[in-house]
């Protein structure tokens, strides 16, 4: 076994502290990388505090993982020593079912493996994820990750990036189209980003006047401050697809009304409330209400290909992870522009 250092919380209710614990030793189609840098995602507060339900403790968040390869196995084809690799949020699923096979493994049929608080596929052993010092990963849920960018901006991409570059490609995103960005978070800002890539008009609507000079900055058109009546009602029925990536309770219907006929309001954010959606507000203009997940393995290369080929990351502030409990209460009061990275040298 791989003795590993970490940070992990023993329950709901203890901080994250350090802890030493095993990892599998290197299998025949494995990947050993140390990890470098690991992404703050608003879900791994969530877990750590139980706040979905059936956390498994303890518990080694992270899942935007990146770093360098030290050890590879004897029949691993696509990965050597010294490369720079990733894993994002799986490290297996069942490959079989219909979905795998298509490379859709985050709708794994049978129960995709996520990076921590999950189980193996032999549905015992449990997972540990990025807030540690090195990771064993099956070769199949290892990314290349180009050395043109950062390396540390990198890291969210592996779920801030992949969460709002999925439903934007599937949707067919693009030149011609008018993207609403619901709140300018993590996830937000690099819907903008890939938004504005793909040739889309980006609005960003937030609640916060003070972000329209970042909105701009990362390249959106126009800003609408959503408390404000008068400029809601200027982009009434205005918008193609609107990308949601609000996790705080908010009023869906509201957001319908800005969307024209045939429009799509995407879900990618996890309010911890259900939504609660009038019929009429989709029936009166034939509008659809969707959600998306993260993005298969191939489509999560295809999108770290696309950051390093257009040069496009996330803005980051890099923490020490013994500061880790004051980034997740800054990130609660949206105090970060615009994702945390833990520099793991600092464990």
């Amino acid at each position: 076994m791989i003795q590993t250092k970490g940070y992990a919380v023993q329950d709901a209710k203890t901080d994250l502290a350090p802890w030493n614990f095993e990892r599998r030793e290197v299998g025949p189609h494995d990947v050993q990388f140390d990890i470098q840098f690991c992404g703050v995602c608003h879900s791994d507060l969530h877990q750590i505090k139980d706040d979905w339900g059936g956390s498994i403790f303890p518990m080694v968040p992270g899942h935007e993982i990146v770093g360098k390869v030290v050890k590879v196995g004897s029949h691993v084809k696509k990965f050597k020593v010294g490369d720079l690799a990733g894993t994002g949020c799986l490290v297996d699923s069942c490959r079989t079912c219909e979905n795998c096979q298509e490379g859709l493994e985050q709708f794994c049929v049978n129960g995709s493996t996520a990076t921590y608080n999950s189980l193996e596929q032999d549905h015992k052993t449990p997972t540990y994820g990025g807030y540690s010092n090195t990771i064993v990963v099956h070769e199949d849920f290892v990314l290349h990750v180009s050395d043109k960018l950062n390396l540390a901006a990198v890291a969210p991409l592996l779920c801030a990036g992949i969460t709002t570059y999925s439903p934007l490609k599937h949707w067919k995103v693009g030149k011609g189209h008018k993207l609403a960005v619901l709140g300018l978070g993590g996830l937000g800002h690099m819907a903008v980003k890939f938004g504005v890539a793909f040739g889309a008009e980006v609005t960003v609507l937030s609640t916060s006047p003070k972000k329209e000079v970042d909105a701009l900055k990362l390249g959106a058109h126009k800003f609408v401050v959503t408390k404000d009546a008068e400029q809601l009602k200027s982009v009434n029925g205005y918008f193609d697809f609107i990308l949601d990536t609000v996790s705080a309770p908010h009023d869906l219907n509201l957001y319908l009304s800005l969307l024209r006929r045939d429009g799509v309001h995407i879900c990618v954010g996890v309010p911890p409330t259900p939504y609660e959606v009038h019929a009429f507000s989709l029936i009166g203009g034939r509008k659809s209400l969707v959600g998306s997940l993260i993005g298969g393995l191939p489509e999560t290369q295809e999108m770290l290909d696309y950051c390093a080929e257009h040069g496009i990351v996330s803005e980051i502030e890099m923490i020490d992870i013994k500061n880790i409990h004051e980034a997740y209460d800054r990130m609660t009061k949206g105090d970060v522009r615009y994702r945390f990275v833990i520099d793991m040298a600092t464990l």
